[in-house]
């Protein structure tokens, strides 16, 4: 579901109040986090979609570690997901057997246990988790924690969204996209790790509304604006070309239309459609005060994480409001 539909079905929800929920829908935030009684949080969260690539265990892979992500990006630690399985059984129960081991595969990794979930008959398979996590209130981060100044840093490659429909398409095979694939698949654990040691102002995962989409997001729970470098921006090999070639998924003219009025384009260094391109399991985009940019990207190095680009700054202004120079 686009940006602009889903604002819509939330607006009909009353806000939630209760002394234990810290972070709620209102701000778009990863994960809703509701206090415990010994200083800790629960974090709780849910993502599942349709394959995007052709392997059923790496579409389970994907779809698990695209759903840890968001305890990732909050700072915490995934203890417990839940299957949740949408499936044509005339396909094949072996081919729902690979999926659940690709996410069964990435949980494990997390550290955490798959303790059960919900499956039900569906013409199109569809696949995610439903993951519960914890974190010490003290080290929380949240979306909404920018600061006029912080430089933006973002840890994984842009582009998947436009990989995978070129893929879909066959245009491209799996094998000349695995780089992207194999980036989808890797968690964000190392990266959580690194700004939690370091310690940031804020951050969130970049998935399905895009780049500058979830940038929106926390500037605007933020109250801030935000510039970002076009010739910054880290992109998967291939998307750029695909782009031109109009390789371009619904979901990112989606997010394009919803933000239209909050994003200013003052370049043509990347295709204006890579910006809001609707990722799948994309990196940690990090808020970070300037005096802290050197040792963010040395924890992030030293803990293996290939992708480290600065790519902008939040600033004074109106909130929400973007410019890529």
């Amino acid at each position: 579901m686009g940006p602009g539909d889903l604002k819509d079905a939330l607006s009909w929800l009353p806000a939630e109040e209760a002394s234990e929920l810290i972070v709620g829908f209102e701000t778009s935030d990863d994960a809703a986090v509701f206090r415990l009684e010994d200083g800790r949080a629960l974090l709780q969260t849910v993502d599942f979609f349709p394959p995007v690539v052709d392997s059923p265990r790496l579409y389970g892979q994907i779809a698990a570690a695209n759903a840890l992500s968001d305890i990732y990006a909050m700072g915490g630690t995934p203890i417990t997901a839940l299957n949740l399985a949408a499936f044509p059984c005339g396909l094949g129960l072996d081919l729902l057997g690979e999926i659940m081991l690709g996410g069964h595969e990435k949980v494990r990794e997390a550290g955490a246990l798959i303790v059960g979930g919900h499956t039900i008959q569906d013409n199109e398979p569809k696949y995610g988790l439903a993951v519960t996590g914890i974190i010490d209130l003290d080290k929380l981060v949240t979306n909404a924690g920018l600061k006029p100044g912080d430089k933006l840093v973002l840890t994984k490659p842009i582009g998947v969204g436009i990989l995978t429909t070129a893929l879909k398409g066959g245009v491209v095979s799996e094998e000349e996209i695995m780089d992207a694939i194999i980036s989808a698949a890797k968690l964000n654990r190392a990266a959580s790790e690194a700004m939690q040691e370091v310690g940031v102002d804020g951050a969130t995962d970049i998935t399905g509304f895009g780049l500058l989409g979830h940038l929106h997001e926390m500037t605007l729970a933020s109250g801030l604006a935000a510039r970002m470098e076009a010739v910054s921006i880290p992109v998967h090999n291939g998307a750029v070309d695909l782009a031109k070639e109009g390789m371009v998924p619904g979901g990112a003219r989606n997010n394009q239309a919803f933000l239209a009025n909050h994003v200013d384009v003052q370049t043509d260094v990347l295709p204006i459609e890579l910006l809001f391109d609707p990722e799948t399991s994309g990196g940690l985009l990090i808020g970070v005060e300037p005096g802290k940019v050197d040792p963010l990207i040395q924890a992030l190095a030293v803990r293996g994480v290939e992708t480290r680009a600065i790519i902008g700054e939040a600033l004074e202004g109106k909130p929400g409001q973007i410019e890529v120079a």
